[in-house]
């Protein structure tokens, strides 16, 4: 089976739909907290170990531009700088229950707004998209093919 010329660009259509579905689902939420500062919450919820050092390559910023992200977060009751118990001289960063509430609760708005979505679409191509996107997130992560039968075997 032949690959669409347009594939690329469906998914990219998509990917952008998805976006406008999950950037309402939080604006309704009416959430004080910039996108930049919940990605910094997702990422220490997701990386329980970050330090400053650690989250400051994961944004790809300087170490005092994610330490001044950490500053404005634990400013707004959001997050906590702790001793680490294995090292004293570490520190690491640890969500306080209004930050993991409001994770979850985003989360739960989203997962509702892409189901409701999903609800449009009939059966048939919700299984379809399913199965899809198992081989496309395995496809990137393994950065291989799941699998081409129908490509003749090319030699070096």
């Amino acid at each position: 089976m032949e690959r669409p010329p347009d594939l690329a660009a469906a998914i990219d259509a998509a990917a952008e739909a998805l976006v406008g579905v999950l950037d309402s689902a939080t604006s309704r939420h009416q959430v004080a907290v910039p996108p930049t500062q919940l990605r910094v919450l997702a990422l220490i919820r997701d990386r329980p170990e970050t330090n400053v050092n650690g989250l400051a390559e994961l944004l790809d910023v300087v170490p005092s531009s994610a330490s001044r992200l950490c500053d404005r977060l634990e400013a707004t009751g959001l997050l906590r700088r702790t001793p680490d118990p294995r090292d004293r001289r570490e520190v690491r960063l640890v969500l306080t229950a209004a930050a993991v509430s409001l994770l979850t609760e985003l989360r739960e708005r989203r997962h509702r707004a892409v189901q409701a979505v999903l609800d449009r679409m009939p059966p048939r191509a919700q299984h379809e998209l399913l199965l899809a996107l198992l081989a496309f997130g395995h496809a990137a992560a393994t950065g291989t093919p799941t699998a081409q039968p129908d490509t003749p075997a090319r030699t070096a």
